[in-house]
């Protein structure tokens, strides 16, 4: 896979703000904080984080699609993707520091 990376999208926030809404399962709506939003291997991707989430130091990543131009997310189902996007996002953001 390559591993062409680049930061600084903004399709997310440009139609929400700074959170989304995501349901659960049981049907449910909580904020996430959209922590980041970049490109990678050709796809674009948000990492978010719930309240829960930040206590426990842990980040969502999910595929940005567009669906006639609005911004959708996808769940990363494939392990080896969501592996590679959370390793691209902390070599990009976090190069040399340690995590918030």
């Amino acid at each position: 896979m390559s591993s062409e990376f680049s930061g600084g999208l903004s399709l997310l926030k440009e139609a929400f703000g700074q959170e989304v809404e995501l349901v659960s399962d049981e049907g449910i709506a909580e904020p996430y904080r959209i922590m980041a939003e970049f490109r990678w291997n050709g796809m674009n991707y948000a990492a978010l984080q719930n309240a829960a989430m930040k206590a426990e130091d842990e980040i969502a990543f999910m595929r940005i699609i567009l669906d006639d131009g609005e911004p959708q997310l996808e769940t990363i189902e494939d392990e080896v993707e969501w592996e590679f996007v959370a390793e691209a996002y902390d070599d990009s953001f976090f190069a040399g520091d340690e995590r918030p």
